[in-house]
C-alpha cells in the first residue's frame, strides 16, 4: 500500500519552514504546492514567471508528456508563492519560478524539490522523513477521506490512467473494510 501522511504531518511540514527567510519562504511555498495542488516534484521545479495566472488565478503546470493544463491556483498557495517572489527570490534573469540559493542561480532540479520536503519533514520530527511524493499521496488520501470521486481524484492529480488513481483508494482502510463486510 502506498505510505500517505496525516493532515496534521502534512501541516507540520508546511511549519517546519521559516518563512522569516528567503530560503524559508520559498521552501514553504514549495511545500504548499505540493501539498495542495498535488505536483510533482518535476513540475515544481519547471514552473515559470509566465506559468503563473495572476489574474485568472490559474496556474499552467507542464506535466508528463509535455502536457500543459491550467489548474485552479487556490489563495494559500498565490500568497506562499507571492511572499517568496516579493521578498526572497533573487534578481536572475532565469524565469524559473523557484530558483538555487546560489550562484550559478538557475531552476531547482527535481531531487532539490524532494529533498526541501525530506528536510522539512526531519525538522517535523517525522522518523523516517519523506519526499515530495507522499504529499501527493497524502492530498489524494485526504480527499478519498472527504468523499471525493476517484474521477475527481484523478483530474486532480492530472492521471490519465483511472487505474493509477485507483492506488491512491488501497490507503482507505474505513472504506474497504466497508466494501468486504458487503
Amino acid at each position: 500500500l502506498p505510505a500517505t501522511l496525516s493532515s496534521v504531518e502534512v501541516e507540520a511540514i508546511l511549519a517546519a519552514n521559516d518563512r522569516a527567510t528567503a530560503v524559508g519562504r520559498r521552501n514553504f511555498a514549495i511545500v504548499m504546492i505540493l501539498a495542495r495542488l498535488g505536483l510533482r516534484a518535476a513540475e515544481v521545479g519547471a514552473l515559470r514567471l509566465d506559468d503563473v495566472n495572476w489574474r485568472a488565478g490559474e496556474l499552467v503546470v507542464w506535466g508528463k508528456a509535455r502536457r500543459d493544463d491550467s489548474l485552479p491556483l487556490p489563495t494559500d498557495v498565490g500568497e506562499a508563492i507571492a511572499a517568496y517572489l516579493a521578498a526572497g527570490r533573487p534578481e536572475t534573469p532565469c524565469r524559473a519560478v523557484f530558483v538555487t540559493c546560489f550562484a550559478p542561480l538557475q531552476a531547482l532540479a527535481p531531487q532539490s524539490v524532494s529533498k526541501i520536503v525530506y528536510d522539512a519533514s526531519r525538522r517535523a520530527g517525522m522518523d523516517p522523513p519523506v519526499c515530495s511524493h507522499r504529499l501527493r499521496h497524502a492530498l489524494a488520501t485526504e480527499m478519498l477521506r472527504h468523499g471525493v470521486a476517484l474521477g475527481d481524484i484523478s483530474q486532480v492529480l492530472r492521471h490519465r490512467d483511472l487505474a493509477t488513481t485507483a492506488i491512491y483508494a488501497k490507503v482507505d482502510h474505513d472504506a474497504l473494510r466497508g466494501l468486504a463486510v458487503a
